[in-house]
Protein backbone atom coordinates (compact mmCIF):
# COMPACT_ATOMS: atom_id res chain seq x y z
CA UNK A 1 0.00 0.00 0.00
CA UNK A 2 1.43 3.50 -0.65
CA UNK A 3 1.84 5.92 2.71
CA UNK A 4 -0.58 8.75 2.14
CA UNK A 5 1.02 11.86 3.20
CA UNK A 6 -0.25 13.10 6.74
CA UNK A 7 -1.88 16.07 5.93
CA UNK A 8 -5.20 13.82 5.17
CA UNK A 9 -8.64 15.56 6.32
CA UNK A 10 -9.30 12.55 8.01
CA UNK A 11 -6.55 13.18 11.21
CA UNK A 12 -8.91 15.41 12.60
CA UNK A 13 -11.98 12.67 12.69
CA UNK A 14 -11.15 11.47 16.58
CA UNK A 15 -10.47 15.07 18.68
CA UNK A 16 -9.02 12.85 21.56
CA UNK A 17 -6.09 11.30 19.40
CA UNK A 18 -4.94 14.41 17.57
CA UNK A 19 -2.07 13.81 14.83
CA UNK A 20 1.58 14.24 15.07
CA UNK A 21 3.56 17.02 14.20
CA UNK A 22 5.53 16.36 11.71
CA UNK A 23 7.58 19.80 11.38
CA UNK A 24 7.89 19.95 15.34
CA UNK A 25 9.55 16.64 15.31
CA UNK A 26 11.83 17.06 12.54
CA UNK A 27 12.71 20.39 14.61
CA UNK A 28 13.37 18.28 17.75
CA UNK A 29 15.29 15.48 16.26
CA UNK A 30 17.08 16.51 12.94
CA UNK A 31 20.50 18.00 13.88
CA UNK A 32 23.84 18.45 12.75
CA UNK A 33 25.88 15.60 13.76
CA UNK A 34 22.77 13.63 15.33
CA UNK A 35 21.76 10.04 13.69
CA UNK A 36 18.46 11.33 12.67
CA UNK A 37 18.59 12.31 9.11
CA UNK A 38 14.95 12.52 7.71
CA UNK A 39 11.81 12.13 10.09
CA UNK A 40 8.48 10.80 7.67
CA UNK A 41 5.09 11.41 8.96
CA UNK A 42 2.46 9.53 6.69
CA UNK A 43 -1.07 8.86 7.42
CA UNK A 44 -2.02 5.68 6.76
CA UNK A 45 0.57 2.51 5.45
CA UNK A 46 0.39 -1.17 5.60
CA UNK A 47 4.02 -1.42 7.28
CA UNK A 48 6.25 0.99 7.93
CA UNK A 49 8.95 -1.80 7.52
CA UNK A 50 8.32 -3.27 4.40
CA UNK A 51 8.20 0.57 3.45
CA UNK A 52 11.74 1.31 4.84
CA UNK A 53 13.57 -1.65 3.72
CA UNK A 54 11.90 -1.40 -0.11
CA UNK A 55 13.53 2.16 0.39
CA UNK A 56 17.01 0.84 1.54
CA UNK A 57 17.33 -1.49 -0.69
CA UNK A 58 16.58 0.74 -3.80
CA UNK A 59 18.82 3.42 -2.01
CA UNK A 60 16.44 5.65 -1.47
CA UNK A 61 16.95 5.89 2.30
CA UNK A 62 20.08 6.26 4.65
CA UNK A 63 20.68 5.87 8.09
CA UNK A 64 18.89 7.81 10.39
CA UNK A 65 15.72 7.64 8.14
CA UNK A 66 12.93 7.43 10.68
CA UNK A 67 8.92 6.48 8.98
CA UNK A 68 6.20 6.73 11.61
CA UNK A 69 2.54 5.68 10.24
CA UNK A 70 -0.46 7.56 12.08
CA UNK A 71 -2.22 3.83 10.99
CA UNK A 72 -1.08 0.36 10.09
CA UNK A 73 -3.34 -2.27 8.25
CA UNK A 74 -0.54 -4.31 7.83
CA UNK A 75 1.60 -4.44 10.82
CA UNK A 76 3.75 -6.97 11.98
CA UNK A 77 5.27 -8.67 14.67
CA UNK A 78 7.62 -11.86 15.37
CA UNK A 79 6.56 -14.85 13.81
CA UNK A 80 4.75 -12.87 11.16
CA UNK A 81 1.98 -11.93 13.42
CA UNK A 82 -0.37 -9.23 12.61
CA UNK A 83 0.09 -5.95 14.61
CA UNK A 84 -2.96 -3.74 14.04
CA UNK A 85 -4.53 -0.73 16.42
CA UNK A 86 -7.15 2.26 15.61
CA UNK A 87 -5.58 5.10 13.93
CA UNK A 88 -3.47 7.62 16.42
CA UNK A 89 -3.68 5.14 18.71
CA UNK A 90 -0.05 4.29 18.93
CA UNK A 91 3.44 4.56 17.75
CA UNK A 92 4.30 2.53 15.03
CA UNK A 93 7.40 3.43 13.44
CA UNK A 94 10.45 2.44 11.77
CA UNK A 95 14.65 3.33 11.60
CA UNK A 96 17.11 2.64 9.53
CA UNK A 97 20.58 1.57 11.12
CA UNK A 98 23.74 0.72 9.56
CA UNK A 99 26.71 0.14 12.25
CA UNK A 100 29.19 -0.50 9.32
CA UNK A 101 31.83 0.04 12.07
CA UNK A 102 30.64 -3.24 14.40
CA UNK A 103 30.57 -6.70 13.25
CA UNK A 104 28.20 -8.39 12.05
CA UNK A 105 28.03 -10.96 14.31
CA UNK A 106 26.84 -7.96 17.16
CA UNK A 107 24.06 -7.26 15.13
CA UNK A 108 21.81 -9.43 16.75
CA UNK A 109 21.89 -6.87 19.89
CA UNK A 110 20.10 -4.18 17.98
CA UNK A 111 16.34 -5.27 18.37
CA UNK A 112 17.44 -5.89 22.35
CA UNK A 113 19.64 -2.30 22.50
CA UNK A 114 16.13 -0.70 21.12
CA UNK A 115 13.67 -2.40 23.70
CA UNK A 116 16.50 -0.79 26.25
CA UNK A 117 16.00 2.32 24.71
CA UNK A 118 12.15 2.52 24.08
CA UNK A 119 11.85 1.15 27.34
CA UNK A 120 13.84 4.00 29.08
CA UNK A 121 12.50 6.64 27.31
CA UNK A 122 8.77 5.80 27.88
CA UNK A 123 9.72 5.40 31.03
CA UNK A 124 10.65 8.86 31.69
CA UNK A 125 8.54 10.64 29.24
CA UNK A 126 5.18 8.66 30.52
CA UNK A 127 5.66 7.90 33.99
CA UNK A 128 5.37 4.31 33.21
CA UNK A 129 7.61 1.41 34.65
CA UNK A 130 8.24 -0.97 31.79
CA UNK A 131 9.83 -4.33 31.84
CA UNK A 132 11.04 -6.38 28.80
CA UNK A 133 10.05 -9.79 27.50
CA UNK A 134 12.93 -11.49 25.94
CA UNK A 135 13.75 -10.99 23.25
CA UNK A 136 11.21 -7.79 22.07
CA UNK A 137 7.93 -7.22 23.75
CA UNK A 138 7.67 -4.41 25.89
CA UNK A 139 5.63 -4.72 29.04
CA UNK A 140 3.35 -2.73 31.26
CA UNK A 141 1.84 -3.40 34.37
CA UNK A 142 -1.72 -3.34 34.84
CA UNK A 143 -3.43 -3.51 38.03
CA UNK A 144 -1.41 -6.90 39.49
CA UNK A 145 -0.49 -8.41 35.93
CA UNK A 146 1.89 -8.09 33.33
CA UNK A 147 0.66 -7.50 29.63
CA UNK A 148 2.61 -6.33 26.54
CA UNK A 149 2.23 -3.19 24.85
CA UNK A 150 4.78 -3.01 22.50
CA UNK A 151 6.59 -5.24 20.35
CA UNK A 152 10.14 -4.68 17.94
CA UNK A 153 10.84 -5.84 14.84
CA UNK A 154 14.71 -6.24 13.50
CA UNK A 155 14.63 -6.85 9.53
CA UNK A 156 17.99 -6.76 7.04
CA UNK A 157 17.86 -3.96 4.16
CA UNK A 158 20.50 -5.42 2.31
CA UNK A 159 23.66 -3.98 2.38
CA UNK A 160 21.50 -0.69 3.61
CA UNK A 161 21.72 -1.96 7.24
CA UNK A 162 18.63 -3.04 9.27
CA UNK A 163 15.21 -1.72 9.72
CA UNK A 164 13.63 -1.77 13.12
CA UNK A 165 10.19 -1.60 13.83
CA UNK A 166 8.41 -0.77 16.74
CA UNK A 167 4.74 -0.74 17.82
CA UNK A 168 3.29 1.08 21.02
CA UNK A 169 0.01 1.13 22.08
CA UNK A 170 -0.98 4.50 23.69
CA UNK A 171 -4.25 5.31 24.23
CA UNK A 172 -6.03 2.01 23.28
CA UNK A 173 -8.91 1.34 25.53
CA UNK A 174 -9.85 -2.17 27.45
CA UNK A 175 -12.33 -2.71 24.54
CA UNK A 176 -10.20 -2.13 21.70
CA UNK A 177 -7.19 -4.19 22.72
CA UNK A 178 -6.31 -6.82 20.16
CA UNK A 179 -6.57 -9.33 22.92
CA UNK A 180 -7.31 -9.63 26.44
CA UNK A 181 -3.47 -9.65 27.41
CA UNK A 182 -2.43 -6.51 25.89
CA UNK A 183 -2.16 -3.35 27.10
CA UNK A 184 -1.60 0.51 26.19
CA UNK A 185 0.21 2.97 28.24
CA UNK A 186 -2.75 4.74 28.88
CA UNK A 187 -4.32 1.68 30.76
CA UNK A 188 -0.95 1.10 32.94
CA UNK A 189 -1.74 5.03 33.97
CA UNK A 190 0.55 6.64 32.18
CA UNK A 191 0.83 10.92 33.59
CA UNK A 192 1.11 11.59 29.90
CA UNK A 193 -0.27 9.91 26.54
CA UNK A 194 0.63 12.79 24.39
CA UNK A 195 3.01 11.30 20.97
CA UNK A 196 5.23 13.66 20.14
CA UNK A 197 6.93 13.87 23.45
CA UNK A 198 6.52 10.29 23.69
CA UNK A 199 8.41 9.73 20.21
CA UNK A 200 11.09 12.69 20.97
CA UNK A 201 11.64 10.59 24.02
CA UNK A 202 12.25 7.02 22.44
CA UNK A 203 14.46 8.17 19.60
CA UNK A 204 16.30 10.64 21.72
CA UNK A 205 17.10 7.28 24.02
CA UNK A 206 17.87 5.01 21.18
CA UNK A 207 20.16 7.87 19.72
CA UNK A 208 21.84 8.15 22.50
CA UNK A 209 21.75 3.99 23.21
CA UNK A 210 23.37 3.11 19.37
CA UNK A 211 25.95 5.52 20.10
CA UNK A 212 27.52 4.32 23.13
CA UNK A 213 26.97 0.59 21.69
CA UNK A 214 28.95 1.58 18.45
CA UNK A 215 31.51 3.66 20.80
CA UNK A 216 31.96 0.33 22.39
CA UNK A 217 32.11 -1.65 18.76
CA UNK A 218 29.12 -3.41 19.35
CA UNK A 219 30.58 -4.75 22.56
CA UNK A 220 27.16 -5.49 25.17
CA UNK A 221 29.77 -5.75 27.60
CA UNK A 222 31.75 -2.68 27.62
CA UNK A 223 28.78 -0.52 26.19
CA UNK A 224 26.48 -1.57 29.27
CA UNK A 225 23.61 -2.71 27.35
CA UNK A 226 24.06 -6.60 28.22
CA UNK A 227 23.35 -5.55 32.11
CA UNK A 228 21.28 -3.19 31.35
CA UNK A 229 19.11 -5.18 29.26
CA UNK A 230 18.96 -8.14 32.03
CA UNK A 231 18.39 -5.55 34.85
CA UNK A 232 14.78 -4.32 32.84
CA UNK A 233 14.32 -8.27 31.60
CA UNK A 234 11.29 -9.56 33.31
CA UNK A 235 11.67 -13.15 31.84
CA UNK A 236 14.90 -13.67 33.92
CA UNK A 237 14.28 -15.66 37.17
CA UNK A 238 11.10 -17.06 35.43
CA UNK A 239 10.18 -20.41 34.54
CA UNK A 240 9.27 -20.08 30.54
CA UNK A 241 8.38 -22.75 27.85
CA UNK A 242 10.66 -21.74 25.39
CA UNK A 243 9.01 -22.64 21.56
CA UNK A 244 11.25 -23.44 18.96
CA UNK A 245 11.37 -23.57 15.41
CA UNK A 246 10.56 -27.16 14.39
CA UNK A 247 8.22 -27.50 16.85
CA UNK A 248 10.46 -27.87 19.60
CA UNK A 249 9.91 -26.86 23.02
CA UNK A 250 12.20 -26.63 25.94
CA UNK A 251 11.19 -25.32 29.63
CA UNK A 252 13.56 -24.12 32.47
CA UNK A 253 14.49 -21.67 34.36
CA UNK A 254 15.56 -18.05 32.48
CA UNK A 255 19.02 -17.28 33.79
CA UNK A 256 20.54 -15.29 32.04
CA UNK A 257 21.12 -13.34 28.84
CA UNK A 258 24.46 -13.91 27.51
CA UNK A 259 26.80 -12.38 25.13
CA UNK A 260 25.52 -13.22 22.13
CA UNK A 261 21.95 -11.94 23.41
CA UNK A 262 20.14 -15.14 23.37
CA UNK A 263 18.63 -16.32 26.48
CA UNK A 264 20.15 -19.19 28.73
CA UNK A 265 17.59 -21.92 30.17
CA UNK A 266 18.39 -23.67 33.13
CA UNK A 267 16.53 -27.16 32.43
CA UNK A 268 15.47 -29.90 35.31
CA UNK A 269 18.10 -31.86 33.67
CA UNK A 270 21.07 -29.41 34.52
CA UNK A 271 22.04 -28.10 31.35
CA UNK A 272 22.12 -24.62 30.28
CA UNK A 273 20.59 -24.10 27.23
CA UNK A 274 21.16 -20.91 25.38
CA UNK A 275 17.77 -19.90 23.24
CA UNK A 276 18.46 -17.69 20.51
CA UNK A 277 14.91 -17.49 18.79
CA UNK A 278 11.59 -18.94 19.39
CA UNK A 279 7.98 -17.93 21.57
CA UNK A 280 8.93 -17.04 25.42
CA UNK A 281 5.76 -18.47 27.24
CA UNK A 282 5.88 -17.22 31.11
CA UNK A 283 5.01 -19.97 33.06
CA UNK A 284 5.38 -18.90 36.61
CA UNK A 285 8.56 -17.43 39.08
CA UNK A 286 10.63 -19.97 39.96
Amino acid sequence: MTPRDASDDSRWSDLDRPPLNAAALRRGLVREGGLWRRVEVVQRTGSTNTDLVDLATAGKAEEGTVLVAEEQTAGRGRLDRNWTAPARSGLFFSVLLNPAEVPVARWGWLPLLTGVAVATGLSRAAGVDMALKWPNDLLVTVGDEERKTGGILAERAGEAGVVIGVGINVTLRADELPVPQAASLALAGAVSTDRDPLLRGMLRSLEEWYGRWRAAVGDPLVSGLQETYAAGCATLGKVVRAELPGDRAITGEAVAVDGDGRLVLATEEGVQEPVGAGDIVHLRPA
